[in-house]
């Protein structure tokens, strides 16, 4: 048997102990190791602890300079147990102590409300793998579950035992790809999984992760289509497997129109028909369960002890104790050996039944919501099988094949094979806007970005997450249940809000949730407000579905009475103006369940299905727009690092960590796209330089450089990451020069001797603001302080105080409301209660922003709209650009920049008293 001998990057990540760090070495580990122990308490996202548990994977912060690089840590249970923790570097401090550490803790016989991580003064000793190579496969062995991988080749895993027992063979992925929908309908072309790379990420000895990576291979002819990662979880002691799957767009979005993508498994059946079951798990937590030959409402009864033995799906016994007349005519009972369970919309899904191929369907059952779980076995065991957000996600599907043979053959369709395939084409055919002057004139009218060969789907990407649990008998109704919920509520431990703040790991520019004023508990209410406002709004105006899931609209249209889902740039918001980082900083401040799954899920598609993984715009974002991908401003402010290092750190998620470390060289795409082409902007002809302004584009690749520093230590990207910062210093404006040309290697700007003034309303609402407030933390620089603080002092300043600082006011900028957290930032640094004051009197003023936040709602009843629904009353705003106060459509821009600099200024003034 062959153990794994990983590369640094991979041991870093599967190390039952923490790697030594040794990038980090130095006097501040010694000191570190001398500090009294830290403690980092942990309690269930939500309070409860689950009521079914196979595992959970967490990440957990540190405050500077407590935990030492290499240390081990234990886990205490407010029960008084101690389990077993698999624990291993997540970011460094950078005196070369613990930031951010990841843990993994397997099944437990019980699960306590709370938990606390410590670091341990010896290493734990050592203790088996889970994953190894042997044989020229990867074998995973968690006690419970022996699984085989195949290091190359059509299959995902070769073999599933349980305790010894094959439960699943030969899985692998699906595609089917059709032709255009607009012309004579042509066969279903298909493909298979060809697997090209298996890399074994972490051994154990709780947790191990294998990632997989291939293509879908042409079944007839040639061809590769939609790339994948797979990446397979388990547990010590678990029989549960979980997959994290993600394929990237690479087809012809004129001719290749998916129309099926999912997972497929077979798992061998032996117990006599009648002691087969299917079971599929409603969302309202209701389980439709059959057999595949059924022994109630007969003619005939064999019995009540087996007909109540068959319908909890336990087994029947041997046919001498059924009734005569039903044992001498099993033959005669339709064995339904296939079942499927379609969901084409979110609020509608079908379930189908048929005895075999050739046979008509039957129709079984309707409903709402399906859980997106299934179960095929018998009373010896069997598979259950869930796609998580399975109804958000519509459509998909659930297939059970040849139930009433020798091996079932199970699908879990991410996009559903019975709904119509994919169209990812452009919305509209370019409406004439051949030149740079109409597209000019478009973008004037419906705010659209539109130039052609932009609005392409071409590298888009999309996650999913899949759970196979092979138990060892039939779950009851209630087992069932409580499965469904943990596949689409994973357990999470998390440390609470007041923790994490101490920890400063996320910078000063959020703090615990508070009710100590009267202005603190109005800007409460609000918060609270604006945020279950839009986690109704999810619902109410149903924003599901494959590729939407997870994002929010940009503007309301109130005449209508609906967001202006289909006028150019106001539709699906595609991060604009930071309505994820306004997310992720309330559920720092208040620790909510709900706040959490909406910022997670925006998080998976903002990262995933707005950014372009492959191709020539690789790996920038898109612009808002009616298609994710539609519009042709591609930008780092979309793809940044910012909205990403909360989802990575709080759950130490690997393909989250793949996005983050996809952006650490994106700039260099900035070279062939230059962001700012519509406006003026010109690329640098040099090689090696690019254009980048010192706001959107800078603030991304800051937080890039960043995010990779901490996690990785490497003094090289420090290195680069301060001469930016150093280069943009010594600018003769500061951060008011506004772009600069950059060498990418060096990370070095060039120095604009004209001494030009620009400044953009957008330059510090996507996560520069928060970036920076962390930069000076963690890389601290005079000079780099200083030209920020200057930024944040005059933005908002009076123009006379703007012509003594600058030699001019600068023009009349937007955004005033969201750019008061700037000088409250000033206010703080600088230690001025009149720059708080003036931070406070410019939020509540609402220039740029919302004035007098609206917390009133009104009914529309049919026939003004289509079905009932609540509608926000109009808000009241202020033109920067005329001083003119109007009423106007709800704005997510608005909303976002308005909680963000609501919760800043909140933080940074009780930072200051």
């Amino acid at each position: 048997m062959n153990r794994f001998v990983l590369h640094r990057r991979g041991f870093l990540g599967a190390s039952a102990v923490l790697a030594s760090g040794a990038a980090w070495a130095g006097p501040a580990n010694a000191a570190a190791r001398a500090s009294a122990p830290a403690e980092a308490p942990l309690g269930w996202l939500g309070t409860q602890p689950p009521a079914s548990f196979e595992g959970v994977t967490w990440g957990t912060p540190w405050p500077r300079g407590h935990v030492a690089a290499g240390s081990s840590f234990g886990l205490h249970g407010g029960d008084g147990s101690a389990p077993v923790l698999q624990s291993w570097p997540l970011a460094y401090w950078p005196d070369g102590s613990l930031k951010w550490t990841g843990h993994a803790l397997g099944p437990q016989p019980s699960v306590p409300h709370h938990y606390r991580v410590t670091p341990l003064a010896t290493p734990p000793t050592a203790a088996p793998t889970l994953a190894w190579e042997e044989g020229g496969q990867v074998v995973i062995d968690t006690g419970v579950l022996r699984c085989v991988i195949p290091l190359s080749g059509e299959r995902l895993l070769e073999r599933v035992e349980r305790q010894g027992r094959a439960a699943l063979l030969a899985g692998h992925l699906v595609l089917e790809v059709k032709g255009d929908p607009d012309q004579p309908a042509s066969p279903a072309r298909r493909y298979r999984s060809h697997v090209s790379r298996v890399v074994v990420e972490q051994h154990g000895p709780v947790r191990a992760v294998v990632a997989l990576y291939g293509a879908h291979d042409a079944v007839e002819g040639h061809g590769q289509l939609l790339p994948f990662v797979v990446r397979l979880y388990a547990y010590a002691g678990s029989d549960t497997l979980r997959l994290v799957h993600t394929l990237t767009f690479d087809a012809d979005a004129q001719q290749d129109f998916i129309s099926g993508v999912g997972v497929r498994f077979d798992t061998p059946l032996q117990a006599p028909l009648h002691d087969r079951h299917v079971r599929f798990v409603g969302a309202n937590g209701g389980v439709f369960a059959e057999a595949v030959r059924g022994l109630t409402g007969l003619r005939r009864s064999p019995g009540e002890a087996v007909l109540r033995a068959q319908v909890e799906g336990r087994s029947t016994g041997p046919l001498a104790g059924f009734g005569e007349a039903v044992a001498s005519r099993l033959q005669y009972i339709p064995a339904f050996g296939s079942y499927r369970l379609l969901q084409a919309h979110p609020d509608g899904f079908q379930i189908s039944k048929r005895t075999a191929a050739g046979c008509s369907w039957l129709h079984s059952a309707t409903g709402e919501r399906a859980a997106g779980v299934g179960y095929v076995g018998s009373p010896e065991g069997g598979v259950v099988f869930g796609l998580r957000n399975f109804w958000q996600s519509y459509p998909a599907q659930l297939d059970i094949v040849d139930a009433h043979l020798d091996q079932a053959q199970v699908t879990v369709w991410l996009w559903a094979p019975q709904a119509a395939p994919m169209d990812l084409r452009q919305y509209h055919d370019g409406l004439g806007e051949d030149t740079f002057t109409r597209q000019r004139e478009a973008l004037e009218i419906t705010y659209e970005d539109y130039e052609p060969g932009f609005g392409t789907p071409y590298g888009v990407a999309r996650t999913s997450e899949l759970v196979l649990q092979l138990v060892a008998a039939t779950p009851s109704h209630r087992q069932l249940q409580r499965i469904a919920e943990r596949i689409q509520h994973p357990p999470l431990l998390v440390a609470p809000p007041a923790y994490l703040h101490s920890t400063e790991v996320f910078g000063p520019a959020w703090a615990p949730a508070g009710q100590q004023t009267e202005r603190q508990q109005a800007i409460e209410a609000q918060l609270a407000w604006y945020f279950d406002f839009y986690r109704d709004e999810v619902e109410q105006r149903k924003w599901y579905g494959f590729w939407d899931y997870g994002d929010v609209m940009h503007t309301y249209d109130a005449q209508r009475h609906v967001w202006r889902y289909d006028v150019g740039g106001y539709a699906w918001d595609n991060s604009e103006l930071s309505t994820d980082l306004w997310l992720w900083y309330y559920f720092l401040r208040t620790g909510r369940q709900d706040v959490f799954r909406m910022a997670e899920a925006m998080a998976r598609h903002t990262g995933e299905v707005d950014v372009h993984h492959l191709g020539r715009f690789a790996p920038l974002g898109s612009r808002h727009n009616v298609q994710h991908w539609g519009d042709s401003a591609k930008q780092l402010r979309i793809s940044t690092a910012a909205n990403r290092r909360f989802l990575y750190y709080l759950t130490a998620d690997e393909r989250t960590g793949d996005l983050l470390s996809e952006q650490v060289e994106a700039l260099r795409t900035l070279r062939e796209v230059v962001p700012g082409r519509k406006v003026g902007q010109q690329g640098d002809p040099r090689a090696g330089y690019a254009s980048i302004s010192f706001g959107t584009d800078w603030g991304a690749i800051a937080a890039a450089w960043l995010t990779d520093w901490e996690r990785s230590g490497d003094p090289a990207v420090a290195q680069r990451l301060r001469a930016s910062m150093e280069s943009i210093a010594a600018q003769p404006h500061g951060f008011f020069t506004g772009v600069g040309n950059m060498e990418l290697a060096t990370g070095r700007f060039d120095i604009d001797a004209r001494g030009t003034l620009q400044v953009s309303h957008l330059s510090a609402v996507f996560g520069l603001a928060e970036i920076c407030g962390e930069l000076i933390q963690l890389l601290p620089s005079a000079r780099f302080e200083q030209a920020w603080l200057d930024y944040c002092r005059l933005y908002n300043a009076a123009p006379a105080e703007q012509q003594k600082a600058l030699g001019a006011p600068l023009a009349r900028l937007n955004l005033a409301q969201g750019h008061a957290r700037l000088t409250a930032y000033a206010g703080y640094r600088l230690k001025d209660p009149a720059l708080q004051a003036r931070a406070w009197t410019v939020f509540f003023a609402g220039s740029g922003g919302i004035p007098a936040p609206n917390r009133r709602l009104h009914r529309v009843q049919p026939p003004a709209y289509l079905y009932g629904l609540n509608e926000p009353d109009p808000v009241s705003v202020i033109d920067a650009h005329s001083d003119t106060r109007a009423e106007a459509n709800l704005s997510t821009n608005a909303v976002a920049q308005w909680g963000l600099a609501a919760m800043a200024l909140l933080a940074l003034d009780h930072a200051l008293r």
